[in-house]
């Protein structure tokens, strides 16, 4: 018996056994590196793009060995914990698609602004108090998701983002729209929702080629006048505001189609506002009634 359990306990500790227990728990790239192999083999060339991807890793730093994949194109480093993007990010100047959606990041580096063939970044659901102004340089810059930081207000430069078509805010610390959004010509998605907003400025007009503008869950008193020269919405969601009456023209917003209740569909979501009588029973008779009602009351 006793010699039974003098080679069984050896056997638990025999080195080998005890090391090839351990790298079962290795990630891939981890065990790319302990066998000597390229990092490059860990690439994965669509037809595309050659993307890299460290996804829920646990990883609290980026391995150095991501500065030197100098041709990834897609890279995803959501949902880690992450603190810091080092500056060396700068080095992956090929990169379309960057990811680092759900780590903690509270700043992004200057050295961003060297991407210049980024099309498509997702910085939220971290830790962001500000973005840097070098941002403004990636001019390539079509998608831009910020929500679920801790922003109150965005560099004056982000304007220069000419080619921007969408852009998420929401679940943040707005009291109101940055000045540099309505420069954004091209943008036809804006959603600032679970913010602090009180009002909408005038100059929400300006975004001529909006389709989706979701303001809801904050504290606007009115509805934005200027709104309805939009002519291009067809989602507008104003849900769960302070909002007590609606312009007269807002029938000239007409692709809107219909009165919405479910958060995905297209039309006008007016809900959980404290609407004057008669608005509450007219919107609950649609979209057309609701309008018939507004042109009514603008030439009498």
């Amino acid at each position: 018996m006793g010699a039974g359990k003098s080679r069984a306990s050896t056997k638990d500790k025999d080195p080998k056994r005890m090391l090839l227990s351990k790298r079962k728990k290795f990630s891939s790239w981890d065990d790319t590196l302990l066998s000597g192999k390229d990092p490059r083999s860990l690439l994965k060339r669509g037809m595309c793009h050659v993307s890299f991807s460290l996804v829920t890793k646990g990883m609290t730093d980026v391995p150095d060995f991501l500065w030197g994949l100098a041709e990834v194109q897609k890279l995803n480093l959501s949902h880690n914990q992450l603190r810091v993007l080092p500056a060396e990010v700068g080095r992956l100047t090929q990169i379309v698609v960057l990811n680092l959606c759900g780590n903690r990041l509270k700043s992004l580096p200057r050295e961003i602004s060297r991407l210049q063939s980024l099309k498509v970044l997702f910085a939220n659901m971290n830790c962001l108090a500000e973005v840097p102004a070098e941002l403004s340089l990636c001019r390539s810059l079509e998608v831009l998701s910020l929500s679920h930081n801790c922003l109150s207000q965005l560099p004056a430069s982000l304007a220069d983002l000419s080619r921007l078509r969408k852009l998420n805010l929401s679940h943040n610390n707005f009291m109101h729209i940055p000045i540099c959004v309505f420069s954004l010509k091209e943008l036809d998605f804006l959603h600032v929702g679970s913010n602090r907003l009180e009002n909408v400025a005038e100059s929400i007009q300006c975004l001529a080629s909006l389709q989706i503008f979701i303001a809801e869950n904050n504290n606007i008193h009115s509805f934005p006048r200027s709104l309805c020269l939009v002519s291009s919405l067809e989602l507008l969601n104003l849900n769960n505001n302070d909002i007590q009456t609606l312009p007269s023209e807002l029938y000239l917003l007409h692709r809107l189609g219909r009165i919405a209740w479910n958060p995905m569909d297209k039309g006008l979501h007016i809900s959980r506002n404290p609407l004057s009588k008669p608005l509450p029973e007219l919107v609950e008779g649609g979209l057309e009634m609701l309008f018939s009602y507004l042109k009514e009351k603008k030439h009498n």
